[in-house]
């Protein structure tokens, strides 16, 4: 459904991964944040879906078409300087998006593991998103700060998965109270016999169709009522 797209953002250009609803209706729209394999078939598969789903969706590529090494690198990416700039290329992002004629309405942005915490980080960069997904987020990250003061007036959704930890985790909780301090709204949901990365449907040694379906539902009532 969806293609390849270069757009201008920033102080230069990024590419990304863009489907549009199939109605061709101007739509809200939600920005999709890789984890740390990229762009991969289960991302696009994601933003394909909320297409279906009446959002314009775009994956920014943040590996910029290059591969993901080793397992262990997710949390590489979530470094404080490194988690600055990538949060600003994804408020880029949701500049587009907003640009387009396509899009009505507000922004929304769902990110996975590293992602989810990107995701959740770059709301404090941008305006123009107004509500987050986070799915399994890793919390908290080294050099995360607890002022969130980008947060104000707006919602997140965190889904935890069992093996993480439960929605009572340190680093949950922590996030949780910077993004209430800010004047923000977070919703926190526990998803019981978890794996992490339990949405992926192609890691089916981790995938768990029970919880994806839950998730899944409670995001879309969430952007449904706040991108409107």
């Amino acid at each position: 459904m969806g293609e390849m797209v270069t757009y201008r953002g920033g102080s230069g250009t990024g590419e990304g991964y863009l489907a549009i609803p199939p109605t061709g209706a101007a739509s809200p729209a939600v920005i999709v944040i890789q984890d740390w394999w990229g762009l991969v078939p289960h991302i696009r598969s994601v933003v394909d879906r909320f297409a279906e789903a009446g959002f314009v969706a775009l994956a920014p590529d943040l590996r910029h078409g290059e591969p993901a090494g080793e397992p262990g690198g997710p949390r590489r990416l979530l470094d404080g300087p490194q988690m600055d700039e990538t949060a600003q290329t994804i408020a880029a992002a949701a500049d587009h998006l907003a640009g387009r004629a396509e899009v009505t309405g507000k922004v929304g942005c769902a990110g996975f593991s590293a992602g989810a915490s990107l995701a959740l980080w770059a709301a404090n960069f941008s305006e123009r998103i107004v509500a987050t997904a986070a799915f399994y987020p890793l919390l908290p990250w080294d050099g995360m700060r607890t002022e969130w003061t980008g947060w104000a007036g707006k919602d997140a959704l965190v889904h935890c998965a069992e093996a993480d930890g439960s929605s009572a985790d340190q680093g949950v909780q922590t996030v949780r109270r910077a993004i209430e301090n800010a004047g923000g709204v977070c919703q926190l949901h526990d998803y019981p016999g978890t794996a992490h990365a339990f949405f992926d449907e192609d890691r089916p040694e981790r995938f768990d169709q029970r919880a994806a379906t839950s998730a899944w539902a409670r995001t879309l009532e969430l952007f449904r009522a706040k991108l409107g």
